[in-house]
């Protein structure tokens, strides 16, 4: 009999692929508008491609929140005794919708080095709270004994990678303030958090709840 605490039934399953479905359509309106739009590639931020000046800033949008809905979908899809994690994602995909309605100013200043308005600091923050949700939700995964093996493990490598990514970030923004070794970290460490979220919706959406399956295996026997 399959643990109730571990198992994912058809509704959860089916939130865990709506989630992969999300991901990946944000992942990639958010690629198109960074690559395509007149941002200054590495050496900015990936908010602005979603500055009001910018020709792909409705491309973007679209995305951000795509990722949005697919946070608060894997969430969902998450079994009840992990609810600490759904928590982090839950509030993780607030903050992700927040950036994208409240953006940033051209170039996305931020401080110490930069003169940033109240919608800049809005907008940066949203986001940073946004990622470290994420990120906390994969520790929360990876250290909680109701989670699967599949999820764990994947949920550890997340978080090994994407803990000293931020780290370095928070760092350089300190240090360095907006450039390429921030530009670039940040676009490494998204794509962290975004490999980790269709890895984990896949993990999800592939373990059923047995007990279902076989009742439904006896049902049909039965006919």
């Amino acid at each position: 009999m399959a643990d109730p605490d571990r198992a994912v039934g058809p509704a959860r399953a089916a939130a865990a692929s709506a989630a992969a479905g999300c991901l990946l359509a944000g992942t990639v309106a958010v690629t198109v508008a960074v690559v395509a739009g007149p941002g200054p590639g590495l050496t900015g931020y990936v908010s602005e491609a979603g500055v009001a000046d910018s020709g792909y800033a409705p491309t973007y949008r679209i995305g951000v929140f795509a990722l949005a809905a697919a946070l608060l979908l894997l969430a969902t899809a998450l079994p009840a005794a992990l609810r600490l994690a759904a928590a982090l994602l839950g509030a993780g995909s607030v903050f992700t919708l927040l950036s994208a309605v409240v953006r940033c100013s051209t170039g996305c200043p931020l401080p110490p080095f930069q003169a940033a308005t109240v919608a800049d600091l809005v907008h940066g923050g949203s986001s940073i709270a946004a990622v470290a949700a994420v990120v906390f939700a994969m520790l929360a995964l990876a250290w909680s004994p109701a989670t699967t093996p599949a999820l764990r493990r994947v949920s550890a490598l997340g978080g090994a990678l994407a803990l000293p990514l931020s780290g370095a970030i928070a760092l350089a923004m300190l240090v360095a303030g907006r450039g390429g070794l921030v530009g670039g970290l940040e676009r490494v460490l998204l794509a962290v958090t975004f490999g980790w979220g269709l890895a984990a919706a896949t993990a999800l959406g592939l373990r059923r709840d047995s007990t279902v399956t076989k009742q439904s295996t006896d049902g049909n026997r039965a006919l």
